[in-house]
C-alpha cells in the first residue's frame, strides 16, 4: 500500500465523523480514549485535567473532523498529537507565573518527551514492547529476557535494541510548536 493512502479505518471514520454520526465519536472515543487520557496524565501528572484534556480532545474532533489529514499519518498520530498539544497547552497556562521561562519551557519539554515515549511504547508491535518490559521493568538482561520470552538470545538482543532505538527518538522528534498542517487545533502550531 502506498505511505499516502491511510488504512481503510481511519478513511471511514473521518467520513462517518464528516456526516455527524454519533455512533463514529463513541466508537474512536473507545478506541482512542484511553491513549488519550494517558498522554495528557503523564504531561499534567493530574487525573482530573487528564480529564479535561480528555474531554476536549474528543469534542474538538467532533466539532473538527475535517483537520483530519489522513496524507499526514494515522488517525491515531492525530488524536495523539491533539492530545499532546492540548495537554501542554494547559500545563503551560498552568505554570504561568511559577518560575521563569527557561524552568517552564524545560519542564514543557520534558512531559513532551515522557508523552511521546508513551506513545512510543504503547504503539510499539507486542515483541519489542515484551522485551522492553522485561528489561526496564523486572531489570532483566538480554539472556533473561530471552530465557522469559522463549526466544533466541539475539533475537532477543535485536529487541531491546530497535525498541531503545525506538524510544530514543521521543527526544528527537519536532517540538509541539512545528505540528504538521491538519494536526492540532486552530492556531496549533503557531509561534507565542
Amino acid at each position: 500500500m502506498p505511505k499516502d493512502v491511510p488504512p481503510r479505518w481511519d478513511r471511514r471514520m473521518q467520513q462517518r465523523l464528516a456526516r455527524g454520526e454519533a455512533a463514529a465519536l463513541g466508537e474512536l472515543y473507545d478506541r482512542f480514549a484511553s491513549l488519550v487520557h494517558g498522554l495528557a496524565h503523564r504531561v499534567l501528572g493530574d487525573e482530573g485535567g487528564a480529564d479535561r484534556v480528555t474531554r476536549e480532545v474528543f469534542g474538538y474532533i467532533w466539532q473538527h473532523p475535517e483537520a483530519y489529514d489522513p496524507r499526514q499519518g494515522s488517525m491515531r498520530s492525530w488524536v495523539a498529537r491533539i492530545a499532546q498539544g492540548r495537554a501542554v497547552d494547559r500545563l503551560r497556562q498552568a505554570e504561568r507565573g511559577r518560575g521563569s521561562r527557561e524552568e517552564l519551557e524545560e519542564k514543557v519539554r520534558s512531559a513532551n518527551a515522557a508523552a511521546r515515549a508513551d506513545y512510543i511504547v504503547t504503539s510499539m508491535p507486542a515483541p519489542l514492547r515484551a522485551a522492553l518490559e522485561l528489561a526496564y521493568f523486572q531489570r532483566r538482561d538480554y539472556r533473561q529476557a530471552a530465557a522469559d520470552l522463549r526466544i533466541s538470545e539475539d533475537e532477543a538482543r535485536r529487541r531491546l535494541r530497535l525498541g531503545l532505538q525506538l524510544l530514543s527518538t521521543a527526544n528527537a522528534l519536532p517540538q509541539e510548536d512545528t505540528a504538521p498542517p491538519g494536526y492540532g487545533p486552530p492556531g496549533y502550531g503557531t509561534p507565542r
